[in-house]
Order: structure tokens, then sequence, then C-alpha cells
């Protein structure tokens, strides 16, 4: 299987998306102008093709979605992770645009409810950023928690969606501005 490799800017900071050659998103991250590059050039030279063409189509769909045109991803994906985390994955896509849970309610849906800090750690190795909504999960109190991409950029993606909340086991979050 070949990978490509390829970036586009974001209005926070530039994408670098990996997909397969058969299509599939497979990494999606949000970094700084260097981080970015960085990344591509460890890729590239581990035998990925660059190619920011390929990503034309995540491109466009995370621009809709960054001008709050865009609600869901029409995207195939294929992050690479164990059993529980592509579980734990699959329920993060279940959480609704513009709302929050919290890790304890997504390791209830787990049938775990003792594995909050499992859903934490899942959450944060979660390939496929935005996408995959990992931003959507805050505290169980109510507060904002860790963030790959740090929480500064959780907070914007709340905001771009105007997250609410608490509704149906769903918890608000604390947006700063």
């Amino acid at each position: 299987m070949k990978c490509f490799i390829g970036t586009f800017p974001t209005p926070l900071g530039n994408a670098v998306a990996v997909i397969d050659d058969a299509g599939f998103l497979r990494e999606l991250g949000l970094y700084s102008e260097g981080e970015a590059e960085a990344r591509v050039q460890v890729r590239v030279k581990g035998g990925m093709l660059r190619d920011d063409a390929a990503v034309a189509s995540i491109a466009e769909q995370l621009t809709e979605y960054f001008e709050g045109k865009r609600r869901d991803f029409s995207l195939p994906i294929a992050p690479e992770g164990s059993p529980f985390q592509r579980r734990v994955w699959e329920q993060l896509q279940k959480i609704p645009y513009g709302t929050t849970t919290s890790y304890g309610v997504i390791a209830e849906r787990l049938g775990q409810p003792g594995a909050a800090r499992a859903v934490g750690l899942a959450n944060g190795a979660n390939p496929i950023a935005v996408v995959v909504p990992c931003h959507r999960v805050i505290g169980g109190n109510g507060s904002l928690t860790g963030y790959a991409g740090g929480l500064d950029r959780k907070a914007a993606l709340l905001r771009i969606e105007g997250a609410t909340g608490p509704q149906q086991g769903l918890f608000g979050a604390t947006i700063p501005r």
C-alpha cells in the first residue's frame, strides 16, 4: 500500500493529511507551519509520496467546516489503532455537531463504565483530528481537558460549532474566548 501526504492551510494552522492509495484518510492533524513541514519531511524520508493535490477533497471539506458550511464529513477513513481505540473513535463519530460529551459517558456507552481514563488515552491517540471529533470530549465536570492540538484549538473548534449542552446526558463546555 502506498500512502500520500499533503498539506493545506486552515484558520487553526496547517493541516497535514495522509491518505492511502485506495483514497482512505489515515491521518489528519493541525500544526504550526514549521511543525507541519517537519512532519511531512519525516514521512517523505520514510517513503511516503508528497502530493498536496491528493488531499484536495479533504482540504475542500475541512474548508467548508471552518466556514460553517459543513457539519458532517463524507470522507472514507481508515485510522490505525487497537480494537479498543477503534471502538472509542467510532463513539466519537456519534457525538452530534455542536455538542460535547465526557470520557465517562463514552466509557458507559462502551459497556465499560470504569474505563474513562482508557477512553481519554484512546481519544488522545486519535489520528484523524476534526473529522473524528475528539475535540467534542470534555471533562465530566464540563471543563475543557487535554487536546493533542492544544486547548486553544479545541476551544476554537467548539466555538466554530457553537457547542451546546447539557442535553440528553451531554455536558456543555466552558469555552474560553
